[in-house]
């Protein structure tokens, strides 16, 4: 039954659109992948500068404040 099946999906041109639309798909997939990893990178750079400029701004607040 199965291999019927396949045989029958690799002979019939819809099959041929069932593998382009799984390849678009995974391309589509790669793609955001890349773009969600892209963003968490600029957003960890984003939270450490601002970070870095919170701390730098405590401390100068501290220190200004004894005197």
């Amino acid at each position: 039954m199965m291999i019927r099946t396949l045989k029958h999906i690799w002979r019939n041109e819809e099959g041929q659109d069932l593998i382009e639309y799984t390849l678009l798909l995974a391309f589509v997939a790669l793609v955001a992948a890349g773009l969600f990893i892209q963003a968490g990178n600029v957003t960890a750079g984003i939270w450490g500068t601002a970070n870095s400029l919170l701390t730098k701004a405590s401390s100068t607040a501290v220190g200004n404040s004894g005197s």
